[in-house]
């Protein structure tokens, strides 16, 4: 098979899809892959180390895409490469479909392949190529946050880790997953007050095991969030539902009882967002203000440390890569926790959670590759 790894084209986003070592594992098992000139160079991965590891260098992303045979990324398709992909082809990378219509629509026109990296599950019933990406993402927010307290960028001039004789800073982490434990782990580290809130009860008895008394866990009820959010001085929003869109958890009319200069972290913005007003951001322009409340929405945030999240992405996603490129789309009928990946195919819209955030049809990934299953219709 012939993979494609293009530049990445969206506002400030320095990771590539494939690293040389990557390019070597896929040569070295009789592939070919095309590398659109400097696609790694940001983050030091030049031309010449892709050559090394027998990929061949081309001009433009056009040449790429008409090329390949399966497109590797790591951010969805921007409106122009969607147009570029054609029927047959295979796209591997994050989609974020359900807060994406017009993406929805240009991928299901293209009539290509597109499995997301956020969807594929694995034996625990968890996310493997999601999880990196949430751990520099949860790492980062409260790095991101405490910029954002600085009164110079807005914020009300609180030090996350205080000092003798000054309180440090509430954090309140909404959601104990793989982004919430990370966000916690960091504001602990810089010394904040950290009460994470989750719904299981299960997942806050593990955390509660993990740190004891340095943090407090609390059910995670709409009462409880008001409560949180007045003496909270950051709110990291960490909440996920695989494949759909997040639910808004803190309304515009609670930023009211919030203290001013505050700020929310919103890590879900990718799958639409978990504040009611929250609207992706770049990090070119990351944060804006609503009624005193300071919003980083950043719809990137681990393009903010390329490097370290480019190898953290592709010592998950390479295996995958593999299988696809030594089965193409026998490798999903092969592995039903790739399948699960499959969120469009020839026109057909195989993510359930998607369909039902448009009201489409839903196909299922077995049906929709003539392997099983039945036609839904999403009310």
């Amino acid at each position: 098979m012939l993979i494609g790894v293009p530049k990445e084209i969206k506002n400030h986003e320095y990771r590539v899809g494939l690293t040389p070592a990557g390019v070597r594992e896929l040569t070295s098992a009789g592939h070919d892959v095309v590398v659109e000139t400097n696609a790694g160079l940001a983050i030091g991965l030049d031309n010449a180390q892709y050559e090394s590891a027998g990929a061949k260098i081309l001009d433009s992303a056009e040449a790429v895409f008409e090329q390949a045979d399966m497109i590797v990324k790591v951010k969805e398709p921007q409106p122009n490469e969607c147009k570029m992909l054609r029927e047959g082809q295979l796209l591997f990378t994050y989609l974020h479909l359900a807060a994406d219509k017009p993406q929805t629509d240009l991928l299901m026109a293209s009539g290509a392949t597109c499995v997301a990296y956020e969807t594929v599950t694995d034996a625990h019933g968890g996310l493997p190529l999601l999880a990196p990406m949430s751990e520099v993402a949860g790492r980062l927010a409260p790095q991101e946050g405490a910029a954002c307290l600085k009164k110079a960028n807005g914020g009300s001039g609180v030090l996350i880790g205080g000092v003798p004789g000054v309180s440090p800073a509430q954090v309140s982490v909404i959601g104990g997953g793989v982004v919430g434990l990370n966000a916690a782990r960091i504001a602990l580290g810089m010394g904040a007050n950290v009460t994470i809130l989750d719904r299981s009860l299960a997942r806050l008895k593990e955390i509660d095991d993990m740190f004891g008394d340095k943090l407090n866990t609390l059910f995670s009820t709409e009462e409880a969030i008001r409560e949180q959010i007045k003496i909270a001085d950051m709110v990291i929003g960490a909440v996920l539902i695989p494949g759909a869109a997040a639910p808004k958890l803190i309304s515009k009319d609670m930023l009211s009882t919030m203290k001013p200069g505050s700020v929310l972290v919103d890590v879900a913005i990718d799958q639409g967002g978990c504040f009611e007003t929250s609207k992706p951001t770049t990090h070119q322009e990351p944060t804006y203000e609503i009624d005193g409340v300071i919003h980083y929405c950043v719809a990137n945030m681990p393009g903010a440390v390329a490097r370290t999240s480019t190898f953290a992405l592709t010592n998950a996603t390479l295996p995958y890569v593999v299988q696809l490129a030594n089965k193409g789309k026998d490798a999903l009928a092969a592995n039903p926790h790739l399948l699960e990946g499959l969120n469009v195919h020839k026109g057909q819209l195989t993510c359930e959670a998607v369909a039902e955030a448009f009201n489409y049809d839903f196909v299922t990934p077995a049906k929709a590759l003539g392997l099983s299953g039945n036609v839904q219709k999403i009310a």
